[in-house]
Parts: structure tokens; sequence; C-alpha cells
């Protein structure tokens, strides 16, 4: 629905009589569920940035032993 280089929510949502938090929760409903692969699901978000928090972690504590 939402695509990247495509019309912005808030134009969708008047063109539509909606919302544009209703044009973004069904955008994340989409790839939530894999209708879209074009960027990451909102579990893969927040795996990524865990990952990144506990790599900055592991980095600090690596400087300590050194």
């Amino acid at each position: 629905m939402v695509e990247k280089e495509g019309p912005e929510p808030a134009d969708l949502a008047r063109e539509f009589r909606v919302t544009a938090s209703t044009i973004w929760k069904s955008d994340k409903a989409e790839l939530d569920t894999g209708k879209r692969t074009d960027r990451m699901k909102t579990d893969e978000r927040e795996e990524l940035a865990r990952l990144r928090r506990e790599n900055t972690r592991l980095k600090e504590e690596r400087e300590i032993l050194i």
C-alpha cells in the first residue's frame, strides 16, 4: 500500500478519507504478515535493535578488559 517512493500516507488518507494512522497500520500489518517484503518486519527491527545494543555493550566490555 505505502511504498518508499510513492504517495505519502497523509495524501492517501485524504484520498481514501481515512486517517494517516490507518494507512500506517495497514502498511505495518502487510509487512508483519509477509504480504510485503521490501522492509523488515516489526520483530526483525526489534531484534536488530537488541543486537546493536548488545554489540555496543560487548565492545565497551572488551575495551575495559584491554
